[in-house]
């Protein structure tokens, strides 16, 4: 598999990930653009389901945080 991290060797963040978006107008139906890097096979996979589904590839990612923030909630309780 890919080795992510050796890919991103020099990316420094622009914002702490501990510190809360610079956007205070964003209500709860509002979406806001993010940028993430994915392993290639998993972009394909991705791609892939979602032109056999058709369902968008960023349905599927909403999905799949809101199930990852599901699970943290749940282990912090």
């Amino acid at each position: 598999m890919h080795d992510i991290e050796s890919s991103v060797q020099g990316f420094t963040a622009e914002l702490d990930p501990g510190e809360p978006s610079t956007s205070t107008s964003a209500g709860p139906d509002e979406v806001v653009a993010t940028h993430v890097l994915v392993p290639v096979e998993q972009v394909e996979r991705l791609r892939t389901l979602a032109r056999k589904s058709r369902i968008a590839q960023s349905e599927y990612l909403r999905e799949a945080v809101d199930d990852l923030l599901r699970k943290y909630d749940a282990a912090a309780k």
